[in-house]
């Protein structure tokens, strides 16, 4: 079992959006002409905020995932299937969708199936947190909120970015 898909399926969902967001910004820097990127200290202070919020975000969720593993904790086949729900299913079309919304210099019109996928993967989260982890010991609570408030922190970073600040198009120069 520890080698199946099913095993290692929600860590890979769980890295995805981190890796792309690492590869959509090599992609964007390479095609505008943002003078501004190759300096940490210009950089927009939503994209500090989606770098810091969204590696402690993967980290506390790598950190969960090697928790089960190390302690051995059972992980029901529904529990794998809410959490793979959350993340692929909300949290990998979230990110397409804020991808091009950060491309697009009108992105209006995205704004409602953004909201849709944030209610959709929020109900997921809540569904895996109520039902299957109700009673964690701290040190996976505290991962678990981690995980939460540092990707949310980040999605509302690059929600204020495209929408409140203009996205790449303000910053390109």
């Amino acid at each position: 079992m520890k080698n199946s898909f099913l095993y290692y399926r929600s860590l890979v969902a769980l890295l995805v959006p981190g890796l792309a967001f690492i590869g959509f910004s090599t992609c964007v820097l390479s095609t505008y002409n943002l003078t501004w990127a190759k300096s940490l200290t210009l950089w927009p202070f939503e994209l500090w905020i989606i770098s810091i919020a969204g590696t402690i975000a993967t980290f506390a969720g790598v950190f969960d995932w090697n928790f089960h593993r190390k302690k051995n904790l059972p992980i029901s086949i529904k529990e794998k299937n809410a959490e793979f729900k959350a993340l692929a299913y909300g949290g990998i079309p979230l990110f397409v969708l804020m991808a091009t919304a950060t491309i697009l210099k009108e992105n209006k019109f995205l704004l409602l199936p953004i909201v849709l996928a944030v209610l959709f993967t929020v109900v997921m989260i809540c569904y895996d947190e109520f039902i299957f982890h109700r009673r964690c010991c701290r040190y996976e609570s505290m991962l678990h909120r981690l995980l939460v408030f540092g990707n949310g922190s980040a999605w509302l970073a690059w929600l204020n970015f495209c929408f409140v600040s203009g996205g790449i198009h303000n910053y390109a120069v």
